[in-house]
């Protein structure tokens, strides 16, 4: 299984990367996990739009599924590569309920009359199989429903903490994963807001609880550092600590 990095700025597109997005792929299907600004041009660096199986939006903030827009607009008006293939071609697009609601607004208010529903198959998180993986949701601590996502396949598995602060039900989704792909919002200097995001530490400390055997740290704001976020993980976590950048690849 082969997770590439998008985009991982936490909150906001940086200087050197989109918001959240991650592709996973495994026997050539392709799952799209989150889709923030920028993300949509990173996406095409590896794919055509037309040619990702199924996507994943862990919550409606912006950051993390904004981009969606873009992808409306390459599906119904882009060329070859870009069009879905087919009449009966639609993309699966899983999110908490309102997601249809919230892409028909943010693209346009007369979006229901455009025919999103031509283009994606609308869904809410169940445990189930997409495509050859096995995906499992857990609710996370959020201020919006946020679901944090474990991927599956073979025996391996991949944890996405989405947006949360701290959470046991992130540790109980992550309990004996491969790699916990966690965020560490909040700087060792700053004042932290309960139940809206974690540290590096916290992650540190959520990988540990989790028994993963690596921990990757991802959605870290422009303004923040990574490397003191991953430094922050490792004194709370033993393994391995990477640290999620674009063009980032990992295999798991």
């Amino acid at each position: 299984m082969k997770l590439t990095v998008l985009g991982c700025s936490g909150s906001v597109p940086g200087p050197d990367s989109p918001a959240s997005g991650y592709l996973v792929e495994a026997d050539g299907y392709r799952l799209l996990l989150d889709l923030g600004h920028g993300a949509f041009g990173a996406l095409q660096q590896y794919c055509t739009p037309a040619d990702v199986d199924a996507i994943v939006i862990s919550h409606l903030h912006a950051d993390h599924c904004i981009d969606l827009t873009a992808y409306v607009v390459a599906l119904r008006y882009g060329g070859d590569g870009y069009r879905l293939r087919g009449p009966e071609r639609r993309i699966p697009l899983v999110g908490v309920p309102g997601t249809r609601d919230r892409l028909e607004a943010a693209y346009d208010p007369l979006a229901r009359k455009l025919g999103l529903h031509e283009l994606f198959s609308f869904a809410t998180p169940a445990d189930a199989e997409l495509g050859p993986f096995t995906m499992s949701y857990a609710p996370m601590n959020h201020p919006t429903p946020t679901n944090g996502v474990k991927i599956a396949w073979q025996d391996r598995s991949l944890v996405y903490s989405a947006d949360t602060g701290e959470c046991p039900e992130l540790v109980k989704l992550a309990t004996g994963a491969d790699v916990l792909l966690c965020e560490a919002s909040v700087s060792r200097d700053e004042v932290q807001v309960p139940d809206l995001h974690l540290s590096g530490a916290q992650a540190g400390e959520h990988a540990d609880r989790a028994g993963v055997d690596r921990l990757i740290i991802t959605h870290v704001p422009p303004w923040n550092s990574r490397q003191d976020a991953a430094d922050d993980a490792a004194e709370a976590f033993d393994g391995p600590v990477e640290i999620a950048h674009p063009r980032a690849e990992f295999w798991i």
